[in-house]
């Protein structure tokens, strides 16, 4: 479709700015202390995206990781394979596998120092001792107050900065050898990316405390920077996703 590759062409400029991906991470951190800011202020009033059953949070952004594979593995392939041999497209898909091993042992973590920091508030009513976890506490129908670093906070900061360092092999790529479905999966791509700029700005605003937001995006950017920053341009696995004006080769 003409429609799909002009607005692929229009948000590849839109990235082809170095200042739009540089800063990414800043935007992040800034929206973080900002939102905490006005949370702590009270200056926003409650909405429909202060019910963590908004249709975004529930559809989306609980499945955050599972959005962020499935349009990332098919578009990894497409976009890495213009003047690339297989091989250099089976190591960087691994990207994603290192990734996925980095958001669950975040995610696991941030479950267990909840745990074993945590108390259930209504402990003293049902005796001493006699809920001493988060799950008996839930089940009980009572709220476990525990340490809880934001898992919001942490895995849309990751996700859309690792989305954003992947959608660049998008601009090294001529329109003569785009076609509708790459097309598509960028459009797609973008539009996750701005669901999870909003998502994260309305987790600033309106839920966790400002030390837990803040921990959170900073174990995202941490994450990313480690592997995109540190990690993949050292390596060949996986690797930095192809960059705009490179034309040879990889093994």
């Amino acid at each position: 479709m003409a429609a799909a590759g002009s607005i692929a062409n229009k948000l590849i400029v839109l990235w082809k700015c170095p200042y739009t991906r540089t800063y990414l991470p800043h935007l992040f951190l800034f929206i973080s202390v900002l939102g905490s800011l006005l949370k702590y202020l009270e200056l926003v009033s409650q909405s429909y995206f202060s019910n963590s059953r908004n249709v975004l949070n529930v559809y989306f952004v609980k499945v955050s990781w599972g959005w962020t594979l499935v349009l990332l593995l098919p578009f990894i392939y497409l976009s890495n394979s213009y003047k690339r041999s297989r091989a250099f497209v089976l190591k960087r898909l691994t990207s994603l596998l290192v990734a996925t091993l980095i958001w669950y042992i975040c995610t696991e973590t941030f479950f267990y120092i909840e745990d074993v920091t945590g108390e259930c508030q209504a402990n003293t009513l049902k005796g001493p001792g006699e809920i001493t976890t988060k799950a008996a506490c839930k089940k009980a129908g009572m709220i476990w107050d525990g340490f809880d670093i934001s898992g919001h906070s942490f895995i849309l900061t990751f996700s859309a900065l690792i989305i954003v360092e992947e959608m660049v092999a998008m601009l090294q790529i001529p329109n003569s050898h785009r076609n509708t479905f790459l097309d598509c999966l960028y459009i797609a791509l973008n539009v996750i990316v701005a669901i999870w700029i909003w998502m994260f700005a309305c987790t600033s605003v309106y839920f966790h405390h400002f030390i837990d937001k803040l921990l959170g995006t900073s174990v995202g950017v941490l994450g990313w920077y480690v592997t995109y920053g540190v990690w993949y341009p050292k390596f060949s696995l996986p690797g930095l996703p192809p960059q705009p004006n490179e034309q040879k080769e990889h093994a």
